[in-house]
């Protein structure tokens, strides 16, 4: 059976999206807002890719909402700090990639 091409606004190859994830992966973090981590993410690795270069790919990918937390500072006080979900880590990495390639 042939399989069909399937046009989409933006083309980006689907192997780009797994070397964004093995660039996550190997980074390491913590989880975001969502409390998903990269082991859990990890769990449905096929399906998760999937639907992220799906949504990447048409267009309709919005990121999530970022987590904040403060972290101690040298001189004294906390400064804010932003956490990415795994997966919109995944789609940074994706669009830097996808820049230098």
């Amino acid at each position: 059976m042939k399989q069909e091409q399937i046009n989409k606004p933006f083309s980006i190859p689907k192997r780009l999206i797994f070397d964004a994830w093995k660039g996550v992966k190997e980074n390491r973090g913590s989880a975001g807002i969502d409390k998903v981590s990269i082991k859990d993410y990890g769990q449905s690795l096929g399906g998760n890719l999937y639907k992220l270069w799906n949504r990447m790919s048409s267009g309709s990918y919005f990121p999530s909402p970022v987590k904040s937390v403060e972290i101690p500072k040298k001189s004294g006080g906390k400064r804010p700090l932003g956490i990415p979900t795994v997966e919109d880590r995944i789609a940074q990495n994706v669009v830097v990639l996808h820049t230098y390639q």
